[in-house]
């Protein structure tokens, strides 16, 4: 057996050769044969007295290809190894026409995408901005709003007033289909507001979506579901088909609302309440704006680093890896996703070997208890209850083969790698209304 690489550095390609004698495949193809002989039913035959030849004139053509194929896995798997090659994906064959019935020789080439390597920007070069949200009354009004429409009694009415919602389901004049369904708040609507009062189950209403709610981005996704980028082409007129009145009656600020809303005895009074209220919307935006450095981070080092990729192999590969759900088509027209996507895999890799960050057993336990506790309630179980409950998490983690595991795992090291680069780049915070944050990242 003989193998040659033709590594083409620039392309970040290579082309392997595996060249195959009969020396390389001919025991293992007779061994074959013979167990065949044993195992063979052939009319007019005891069971293990089919004669060789004819075994060999049956089988052999089969059993060599398949002798062949295993020969070459381990031939390529081998070399990739002593040659410490770092592909993307795996070894694509190139396609040949091999003649099984005479040929004794046999060369069988493999296209391979080598990757990069990857070099981290030097510790404090790289700066990145950090969104400090701080609550406006609008946006606390809008929670309030949201908790009496949540635990408050709520009747359809005949025809709508200022403070009612109208729900039904909203499209673009010109759209096909029945459009998407909306809940529709009249009190936010700042131009031509009186278009919506005194509107009954079955109305039709067309207006200018933008004009309505006076090009408040914010406002126009609360409600539509429609993200940035629809809401800044929502043009034009918009038709909402009625389908009935919403109106909540705020439920009473006492005991039992504060227990709803809180739990048990979280807060005794109204003071304390709004100060919660304040809290938790407080703690999840500063939740996302984690999430959003993070996800800055991962833009920054993706489209920062000089990092070349074998394109064309990488392509190739989707197609193939992908067999019947990617063509080659999709694969261009998202290939920016992919890549960044392949990026931040090496990146990722590469702080992860830099800084051995490891994740323990313990570790994925210790997560997925704190998740199960969280379900019931119960996220300061006592200890003893806790340890009993390691047996349950242990099961749900083995189950599908450990898919959880890994799941956890990988959530885990993503964790401690986003981490560790926050400890390396510059962050600087910048104060955000809670408005412009919900603008900057809907």
């Amino acid at each position: 057996m003989n193998i040659t690489l033709d590594r083409n550095d620039e392309q970040l390609t290579g082309l392997l050769t595996v060249h195959l004698t009969e020396a390389d495949y001919a025991a293992t193809v007779d061994a074959q044969i013979k167990d065949y002989t044993k195992r063979a039913q052939v009319k007019g035959f005891r069971p293990g007295k089919v004669p060789v030849g004819m075994v060999k004139k049956m089988y052999g053509k089969g059993i060599l290809a398949d002798e062949i194929n295993k020969t070459l896995g381990k031939a390529v798997d081998g070399y990739v190894k002593e040659q410490n090659l770092r592909l993307l994906g795996e070894a694509l064959p190139v396609a040949s026409d091999v003649d099984f019935d005479t040929a004794k020789e046999f060369a069988f080439q493999f296209e391979l995408g080598l990757l990069p390597e990857v070099e981290l920007p030097a510790d404090g070069t790289v700066e990145v901005e950090r969104h400090q949200v701080s609550l406006d009354d609008d946006t606390i009004q809008q929670t309030n709003e949201q908790i009496a429409r949540q635990y408050g009694e709520t009747t359809n009415p005949d025809a709508s007033e200022a403070n009612d919602y109208l729900f039904g389901k909203l499209k673009k004049a010109d759209e096909e289909g029945e459009g998407r369904t909306v809940l529709l708040p009249i009190n936010k609507v700042k131009n031509g507001a009186e278009q919506f009062i005194g509107v009954k189950a079955g109305d039709v209403l067309t207006f200018d979506l933008k004009n309505a709610f006076d090009n408040d981005a914010a406002a126009i996704a609360g409600f539509s579901g429609l993200n940035k980028a629809e809401t800044e082409a929502a043009s034009g007129d918009y038709v909402l088909n009625v389908e009935k009145i919403n109106r909540t009656a705020a439920p009473e600020m006492n005991q039992e609302l504060f227990d709803k809303v809180f739990g048990p005895e979280a807060v005794s009074s109204q003071e304390e309440f709004d100060a919660k209220v304040r809290e938790t919307m407080q703690q999840n935006y500063d939740r996302e704006s984690d999430g959003a450095l993070n996800n800055a981070i991962v833009e920054k080092l993706v489209t920062g680093l000089d990092i070349k990729l074998p394109a064309e192999f990488f392509k190739k590969w989707l197609v193939r890896a992908n067999a019947g759900k990617l063509t080659a088509e999709q694969v261009e027209e998202h290939y920016s996703d992919y890549e960044k996507e392949l990026k931040w895999s090496l990146i990722r890799n590469k702080v992860v070997e830099k800084a051995d960050l490891k994740v323990s057993n313990d570790e994925i336990v210790n997560r997925t208890l704190d998740k199960i506790m969280g379900q019931f309630s119960m996220p300061n179980m006592p200890d003893d209850m806790r340890e009993s409950m390691r047996g349950y998490a242990d099961s749900y983690l083995k189950q599908d083969n450990g898919k959880q595991y890994v799941a956890e795992y990988e959530a885990i090291l993503a964790e401690k790698v986003l981490e560790n680069l926050r400890g390396k780049v510059v962050v600087t915070d910048k104060p955000v209304t809670a408005e412009e944050f919900r603008n900057l990242h809907s």
